[in-house]
């Protein structure tokens, strides 16, 4: 295992001891379930709407934002390699300003508000727009080769761009496997995981029923059976869920014994979630008021096979770093990419049930791969300060071998 700060020199070490960093403005969609009341949005549309939420509820003027970054994935639309700058563009930004699409796979989310943490330590942005955004509903069926003909009588053939999405070519693995390759590691049972599943989904419906998930989401208007009508309330959840409909479902990845079924992974989805980060300085001249302050980020690599181990290596590296303790933390997030990966990621860390993915998490809410970090960070804002919390660390695995943290502080 090899853990980094995504690059980051001495000179921004010593700029970041120096210099605060804020989350001053933050929303969200609420998230599509797959091919449901977003599949018509483009994720460009869906990260504009949350921008301008984002910009809204943080009383930030757009012609303020010096850079735009978001992090998408699959890049579903026609439009999808201008993602950012038409974001920034769509959202009020100056013409003048710049623009970046960053691409983490699973930690793209995380990674925009990093990279806009590098910007503003570097002097070169004092307020960044940042976010994640994906469609996966849009993702399209690819013709290789077409381009230069086929022969009479041969037809093309098609390739599922969400099914390549979600298989490590390099390991030959597909994501599901890694989660089984875990549950073996850690000898986590399919008991195990349809109670975590199930516990997923409740934590949700409760956190839903309290109002927990109002103050974060965005609401958009979207075509409804009687005419428009406004979304703001996450779709792919199901709170009616029970062990009994759990343990009816069969495994998808390794018939019999497998542990990996579609109610205890995470939903295929669309959303995107936009933070508006900012210097010091720039919440002082502007008289912004600050959600929570930007700590410090991890990264880390892990073997391909058992990409879901991620945070295991990044939670470590951030409690090190910054002299604190897993009971220093008051809110952890765990990206739920499957349930076996989050109980091992909980077993191997000795994480605090009653303390981690406290409303829920991806099996409730839904993965948009690009969008999740971007949400778990908006979401941890809101409760941190909810519960009048200090500290939360958001996290999420990453296919390919990777994994991803971020630290935040409550600064009220």
């Amino acid at each position: 295992v090899s853990t980094q700060s995504t690059g980051i020199s001495v000179f921004l070490l010593i700029s970041m001891s120096s210099q605060g960093i804020f989350i001053v403005g933050a929303k969200r969609t609420a998230f599509g379930t797959f091919a449901g009341k977003l599949k018509g949005f483009t994720a460009t549309e869906l990260a504009t709407h949350a921008s301008k939420g984002a910009l809204r509820s943080g009383k930030v003027d757009p012609k303020l934002v010096d850079s735009v970054v978001f992090g998408n994935v699959a890049q579903t639309s026609t439009d999808a390699c201008y993602l950012s700058r038409h974001v920034g563009l769509k959202s009020g930004v100056p013409v003048d300003k710049t623009a970046l699409t960053v691409n983490r796979l699973c930690g793209s989310g995380f990674q925009a508000v990093i990279s806009a943490a590098h910007e503003i330590l570097a002097g070169e942005s004092k307020i960044v727009l940042a976010g994640g955004t994906e469609n996966m509903s849009m993702a399209p069926y690819h013709a290789y080769d077409l381009r230069w003909g086929t022969r009479l009588g041969q037809d093309p053939k098609l390739v599922d761009s969400l099914w390549t999405a979600l298989t490590d070519a390099h390991a030959k693995t597909p994501m599901g496997i890694t989660a089984e390759n875990l549950a073996q590691k850690y000898s986590i049972s399919r008991k195990d995981v349809d109670a975590y599943a199930l516990q997923s989904q409740q934590r949700w419906a409760a956190a839903h029923k309290e109002g927990r998930f109002t103050q974060e989401i965005e609401p958009i208007q979207v075509k409804g059976r009687k005419g428009p009508e406004d979304f703001a309330v996450d779709e792919h959840p199901r709170p009616e869920t029970t062990a009994e409909t759990l343990a009816k479902l069969p495994p998808v990845f390794i018939k019999e014994t497998g542990t990996v079924t579609a109610g205890n992974a995470s939903g295929i989805s669309d959303g995107a979630a936009a933070l508006i980060v900012a210097s010091e300085a720039a919440v002082k001249e502007h008289k912004l008021t600050p959600l929570a302050r930007v700590v410090g980020w991890s990264v880390a690599g892990v073997e391909p096979t058992i990409m879901g181990a991620g945070p295991i290596p990044v939670i470590r590296s951030i409690l090190s770093k910054h002299n604190l303790k897993l009971s220093d933390i008051d809110l952890v997030e765990v990206n739920e990419a499957f349930a076996s990966q989050y109980l091992a990621v909980q077993k191997d860390l000795g994480l605090d049930p009653a303390k981690t993915n406290v409303n829920g998490g991806a099996i409730a809410l839904g993965h948009p791969l690009g969008a999740s970090g971007a949400r778990i960070l908006t979401h941890l804002v809101y409760e941190l300060k909810r519960r009048n919390g200090k500290y939360a660390i958001g996290s999420a695995c990453i296919g390919g071998g990777q994994g991803i943290g971020v630290l935040i502080e409550n600064i009220h």
